[in-house]
C-alpha cells in the first residue's frame, strides 16, 4: 500500500502536523487525531509520506511517526516545520539529529493574538508581520526590539513567546526566500 512505500532518502522539508477531528465511534462522536507527514522532494514536489490515526497528539507518538519514516528510507530532513507542541522538536532530533525546525509562524502569530483586545488587533498584527515577513534576520531582530519597544509594556506575553522561540521561529531566515 501507498503508506508502506519506500521513500526518497532525503526531504528538504518536511511539514508534520496534526488535525483533530470528530469521528462516530459506538454510537458517539468522538475526537481523533490524525497526524500527517507532508515532504517536499528534492525535485521540489510535494509527497504525502503518510497518515496516521491516534487517540490525541503528543510528541511521543510524533517519535512513533518519524521512526517509521526512517524505517521507510528517510534518512535526511532538512528543515522540519512543526507547531509549538512541548517535545516536538526534541523527538526530531532524536531520529534526525542534523534537522531544523522550524516553528509555524501561524500558529505563532494566533497565539500572539489570543491576548489582544479587537483595538489593537490590526496594528499588532501589522508590526508581527514586520518581523517574520522582514527581508533579513537583521532586520526581523530590528524589528522586534521596535515591536518590544512599542507593545512590550502592554503586552509582555507576547513578547516573552516571541524571544522564547525566536531560534526556532526564525530558522528560514538562512535560506533564500524562494
Amino acid at each position: 500500500a501507498w503508506q508502506n512505500r519506500p521513500l526518497s532518502s532525503v526531504y528538504p522539508i518536511v511539514y508534520l502536523d496534526c488535525i483533530v477531528v470528530k469521528v462516530r465511534q459506538d454510537k458517539q462522536i468522538i475526537n481523533k487525531a490524525i497526524y500527517l507527514a507532508l515532504g517536499i522532494n528534492l525535485n521540489g514536489k510535494k509527497e504525502l509520506l503518510g497518515m496516521w490515526l491516534s487517540e490525541n497528539e503528543g510528541a511521543k507518538f510524533w517519535l512513533g511517526v518519524l521512526t517509521e519514516l526512517q524505517n521507510r528510507g528517510v534518512q535526511d530532513i532538512l528543515i522540519a516545520c512543526v507547531d509549538g507542541l512541548k517535545g516536538f522538536p526534541d523527538a526530531i532530533n532524536t531520529v534526525y539529529p542534523n534537522a531544523q525546525v522550524q516553528l509555524c509562524i501561524v500558529h505563532m502569530v494566533r497565539y500572539s493574538m489570543k491576548f489582544v483586545p479587537w483595538t489593537d488587533k490590526k496594528a499588532i498584527a501589522a508590526d508581527l508581520k514586520a518581523i517574520y515577513g522582514a527581508d533579513t534576520l537583521e532586520i526581523a531582530e530590528a524589528n522586534l526590539e521596535h515591536f518590544d519597544e512599542v507593545w512590550g509594556d502592554k503586552y509582555p506575553h507576547v513578547i516573552k513567546s516571541w524571544r522564547n522561540n525566536w531560534e526556532g521561529l526564525t530558522v528560514f531566515f538562512g535560506y533564500p526566500k524562494d
